[in-house]
């Protein structure tokens, strides 16, 4: 090392790396545990993993070893999973509902109909051309 403080600075950033590894390594096995026991089924085993397994994102949040978007992301993605198997499991096969369309494809069709009928009837709509407009002269 060149400098005292740059081989300070040195050994704190190794000490701090090996504490920032392990809280990312004992934040990912408890998401990782939660995922595995939603698969599962098991509604209280589920339950508590995933609690764990927020405090964890947030313990790890507040120290800093990951971003608090970067925790938030991922709590939300993990409820989101476990809210979803929740209600799998809670509704009776018969009563589930069909399928729904996706979003964008009716939003597309409607779309295209438009312009379609847009460059017959001669009017502009949203994404139709308009004819160029003169300057006038000065």
């Amino acid at each position: 090392m060149a400098t005292r403080s740059a081989a300070k600075a040195h050994r704190q950033s190794i000490k701090r790396r090996l504490r920032n590894r392990a809280v990312k390594s004992a934040t990912k096995s408890a998401i990782k545990r939660a995922n595995d026991s939603i698969a599962g089924g098991d509604f209280d085993a589920a339950r508590e993993a995933v609690r764990t397994a927020i405090s964890t994102l947030d313990r790890a949040a507040r120290k800093g070893v990951l971003h608090p978007n970067n925790a938030g992301r991922h709590k939300s993605r993990l409820l989101l999973r476990y809210n979803a198997s929740v209600a799998a499991l809670q509704t009776p096969v018969a009563e589930r509902p069909a399928r729904k369309e996706k979003q964008g494809t009716a939003k597309a069709a409607a779309s295209k109909e438009a312009k379609s009928s847009a460059k017959t009837s001669g009017k502009t709509s949203k994404g139709a051309k308009r004819a160029p407009v003169k300057k006038p002269k000065r």
